[in-house]
């Protein structure tokens, strides 16, 4: 079972790799910055719910660094 970032390691302004509620059974990442923490608990078996600076909302796989 994979972890995913806990609410402490997710902050705005981060690019992350998150899972849409319709790619859920695909499983397909959609990259972007974090504009809003949407989940208020420390951390979620799914991952924390953010809301990217595009609108677009899911729950984050994973954090991108920077190369």
């Amino acid at each position: 079972m994979a972890t995913h970032p806990s609410r402490n390691e997710i902050k705005p302004g981060m690019q992350v790799r998150i899972v849409e509620k319709h790619n859920q059974r695909s499983g397909t990442l959609t990259t972007g910055i974090v504009a809003r923490i949407l989940t208020a608990s420390a951390a979620h078996p799914h991952g924390i719910k953010v809301m990217l600076t595009d609108g677009r909302v899911g729950r984050v796989q994973s954090i991108v660094v920077p190369a």
